[in-house]
């Protein structure tokens, strides 16, 4: 008996102490946390010009649009929402002429993240970041037609 104890007694102790050894584990981002994407942003060069609109996080949502227009002339928009559900944070994007998609958030950082959906056709990656000088760069990435492509705003 006073065996099996100093046995079960050493399990415990190793079991305890490996507990203790193991890095903390950070909470799950809220919404809130992306509240940095709020704001009014424009962007382009040559004759297109683009601007994407975030209303600040409530309700567990986050709301956009955007618009690119070249020589006058609106050539695309999108409705979007970045949204909280019980299982993680997705971007959900309604592009004119297309139907809606939804991207997981699969990186978080204090100024970037990175949402993925493998199965959508273009992009699969959508990536926020908020550079040092406050500018808000994101970038479209993935498969297109059996070649990678990267759109940087």
């Amino acid at each position: 008996m006073k065996f099996r104890a100093r046995v079960w007694a050493g399990v415990c102790l190793v079991a305890v102490s490996a507990a203790w050894a193991q890095e903390p584990v950070a909470p799950a981002p809220t919404i809130a946390d992306l509240g940095w994407i709020a704001g009014c942003w424009e962007g382009g060069g040559g004759d297109t010009d683009f601007q994407e609109q975030w209303m600040n996080p409530n309700g567990r949502t986050m709301i956009g649009m955007s618009r690119t227009v070249r020589n006058d002339t609106t050539l695309a928009f999108e409705f979007l929402r970045i949204h909280q559900e019980p299982d993680g944070i997705y971007y959900t994007s309604i592009p004119s002429g297309q139907e809606q998609a939804s991207f997981k958030l699969v990186k978080f950082e204090a100024q970037k993240v990175t949402f993925e959906n493998p199965h959508h056709d273009f992009p699969q990656e959508i990536t926020y970041e908020l550079d040092k000088k406050g500018n808000l760069n994101a970038t479209i990435s993935g498969q297109d037609k059996g070649a990678y492509q990267r759109v940087e705003f």
